[in-house]
């Protein structure tokens, strides 16, 4: 394998000593083609054009002599490091960082960056860097072809956001535009870029001082502790079906997380689809009543996190939204729980009143390739300055598990 490997950053300012020594010894030099071009490259080096990392690991590997490998930005953050660095390689890494290009966007656009999200976003998944947009106020998207400020305003549809576009970032060819999501989708845009994607509501108190931590924090700790919080964290009585013990276990089973996006289909107060974004999971609340879908809105902006609301009934309001990878339906029927299988989420939650109910949700789980989970909840709220009985509830809690097909 290689004598010595060297992963110099470059982020468009002059190289350092450092990584001008690497250079001058080196046998074997990686990089994009304008990496490559760099007068400081040994004409007398194998060069390797990089396109897919692993490829280069492995000649590397095979290399007997000094390797360099040259990456945009700082190569230990989302870069050829880890790769290089896999055990099958057995290559020992010397590493000469520089700004990375997340760094330098948001100076550019003169923001601080320690409360942001960074995702990478390929064409493959695209979506879930779109439902991390789409769930925190603050997300630097690292892009590649095909997966770019384009593709992601248009997979944003109907969510108000700003990109700060930064192309070519520490070239000559580098340019920083300011944009309404609405418009981003009308222009073409240079690879690479960084997208600074902004807007909505800041996630938590902590968001107007000092944080303690980087990036996202799971269930919003300055907020209240726990879920399945009482009716008086969410302004008091709710509706049917939304009780504290419901809504534990539903979220129990929907298991909600950064990067997926949760349709909570009749969503009433608003708790529940509350309860889910606290998770950070990006969350589209539907109701019939377009005064349910404002509460439920000002109910986020309460708690300080993201969420959709979409007036209409299901299961036609359902055609136009984007692919669910959880659902929770807190109202509908079984053709409710059928326009939702054919979606093929992970899993959908719902409930019952009546055993009757439960058999129908059931068999429109099953016929459409879940497998179905019921439990019959009863939980007896008391009186404790008395000990006696406030309220009973019994109700069927039936959770749909996709099959995968053979």
């Amino acid at each position: 394998m290689a004598d010595r490997v060297t992963v110099i950053g470059w982020d468009g300012s002059p190289l350092t000593a450092a990584a001008r020594s690497a250079l001058a010894a080196a046998t074997l030099v990686a990089g994009a083609a304008h990496h490559l071009a760099l007068p400081e490259v040994p004409a007398t080096a194998e060069r390797i054009r990089l396109g897919s990392v692993t490829l280069a690991a492995r000649r590397i590997a095979q290399h007997r002599g000094t390797a360099v490998v040259l990456a945009d930005g700082d190569p230990g953050f989302f870069g050829v490091v880890r790769t290089l660095r896999a055990p099958e390689y057995g290559l020992e890494v010397e590493v000469v960082p520089a700004v990375s290009s997340v760094a330098t966007a948001f100076a550019r656009a003169g923001m601080p960056w320690d409360d942001a999200q960074v995702v990478v976003a390929h064409s493959r998944d695209l979506r879930r860097a779109v439902n991390v947009c789409r769930a925190h106020p603050k997300v630097a998207v690292l892009t590649s072809p095909g997966a770019g400020p384009a593709e992601l305003a248009l997979l944003l549809d109907g969510v108000h956001r700003t990109f700060v576009i930064c192309e070519d970032l520490g070239t000559t060819r580098e340019r920083v535009t300011v944009l309404t999501s609405d418009k981003v989708a009308d222009h073409m845009w240079r690879d690479p870029n960084v997208v600074i994607v902004a807007g909505g509501s800041p996630a938590g108190a902590a968001a107007q001082g000092t944080g303690w931590i980087a990036g996202h924090e799971v269930g919003h700790p300055t907020g209240p502790r726990g879920w399945g919080l009482p009716d008086r964290a969410y302004g008091g009585a709710l509706g049917e079906g939304e009780s504290t013990q419901l809504r534990t276990a539903q979220l129990a089973r929907l298991g909600p997380r950064v990067g997926d996006l949760v349709w909570d289909i009749g969503s009433g107060s608003g708790a529940a689809a509350v309860e889910t974004a606290r998770f950070g999971a990006a969350v589209i609340a539907v109701d019939a009543d377009p005064d349910a879908c404002a509460r439920a809105v000002a109910l986020a902006r309460r708690h300080g996190v993201q969420l959709q609301a979409v007036a209409g009934r299901a299961p036609q309001v359902l055609e136009e939204l984007p692919e669910p990878d959880v659902v929770r339906i807190g109202a509908g029927g079984a053709d409710v729980v059928t326009a939702c299988a054919a979606r093929r989420p992970e899993r959908i939650v719902t409930h019952a009143s009546t055993r009757d109910q439960a058999e129908a949700l059931g068999r429109a789980l099953a016929d459409g390739g879940y497998e179905v989970e019921c439990a019959l909840l009863q939980s007896v709220e008391l009186d404790t300055s008395v000990w006696v009985e406030r309220e009973r509830s019994v109700v069927f809690l039936l959770s749909g598990y996709r099959v995968p097909h053979p």
